[in-house]
């Protein structure tokens, strides 16, 4: 073997030393990277659409290895991250615990997927008096309102103004000509107030009198409207008028008041409004007697208990289930 060849298999042997060295390191970095379960937990229910989300459930695993704990936020979702050194494929044993469901113990694997879990409601203890039916609730609607901004036209203004000259002078080079810089011209203006907290919109300003082709309105600014409006015209022939025109406007905000119906599932009504609603209440038929509920921040109601939650898109849903004693109509 020649020392060529010797320097050349040294190379590759350092190289694959290097190699092996680096991948076991990367291998063992990754085992000491914390895992994270996620998933969602649901009410128990043979009807999807009765699958209510379950906030607010403590979660905790508990294993010769894996421990953790987690709490499922309004939408029900949960992570659950597990400590260092557990590799995915390992046994766990997932709790779930929440007042007024059964407890739920889970075995499963660690894996790359989501875990879905279902709790199963406590029945709640009847609070009907016997022989004594229970209350009626039906013809339920949804009432709120929502800010509504308009610009409500409260009047128009009306001005006129002379730009006076003298037709066929020649300007020579002394300011304000014509605009091809050959006869001498005159610059007049007005201004308009629309009063405080008004504004002017759809202003229209016109030659009315005089040599009008000889004239030429000076800028578009006045179109922007605002409260003060200046319009300017320039006249290189004899005396003009102009007229000037525009609508007054005044923003003004009131309240909008809606009305929706909610979808109900079994004993639970649902509905979602948008987040800029305001002083939400439910209509309701109760005991044959029409009532509006205002709900309030503690979405109180006496025969229903009520829950809220915000969407991505900030809308906001909310639940209200009955209150023993009660059925819808």
């Amino acid at each position: 073997m020649t020392r060529k060849h010797k320097i050349e298999l040294c190379i590759a042997l350092l190289a694959g030393m290097a190699l092996a060295t680096a991948g076991f390191f990367i291998a063992n970095r990754r085992s000491q990277r914390s895992v994270t379960l996620q998933g969602a937990i649901t009410a128990r229910d043979k009807d999807p659409r009765k699958q209510r989300p379950v906030s607010d459930v403590e979660i905790f695993a508990e294993d010769d290895m894996a421990s953790g704990t987690a709490r499922s936020d309004e939408n029900g979702y949960f992570r659950l991250t597990l400590p260092k050194g557990v590799r995915r494929g390992h046994p766990i044993t997932m709790h779930f615990r929440r007042e007024g469901y059964d407890p739920l113990d889970v075995n499963d694997f660690v894996g790359d997927k989501l875990y879905i879990e279902e709790m199963k409601a406590i029945p709640e203890k009847s609070q009907t008096v016997p022989g004594q039916p229970e209350i009626k609730v039906g013809n339920l609607r949804i009432r709120y309102s929502v800010k509504s901004h308009t610009d409500a036209n409260v009047g128009s203004a009306v001005q006129t103004f002379e730009v006076t000259n003298t037709g066929n002078v020649p300007c020579k080079g002394q300011h304000p000509c014509s605009p091809d810089g050959k006869w001498k011209a005159a610059i007049g203006s007005t201004s308009l107030d629309a009063g405080g907290g008004n504004f002017f919109r759809e202003v229209r300003v016109s030659c009315i009198a005089g040599p009008c082709p000889f004239t030429q309105i000076q800028g578009e600014n006045y179109s922007n409207g605002g409260q003060i409006m200046t319009v300017s015209a320039r006249n290189w022939s004899d005396t003009t008028t102009f007229l000037v025109e525009a609508e007054v406007f005044h923003p003004m905000s009131a309240d909008m008041v809606h009305e929706s119906y909610p979808v109900i599932f079994g004993r639970t009504l649902n509905f979602t409004l948008p987040y800029s609603a305001e002083g939400v209440s439910i209509e309701a038929d109760l005991a044959a007697q029409s009532i509006i509920f205002p709900l309030g921040p503690d979405l109180y109601l006496n025969w229903a208990a009520c829950t809220t939650r915000l969407n991505a898109d900030e809308t906001r849903v909310y639940r209200c289930e009955l209150k023993p004693g009660y059925s819808f109509q």
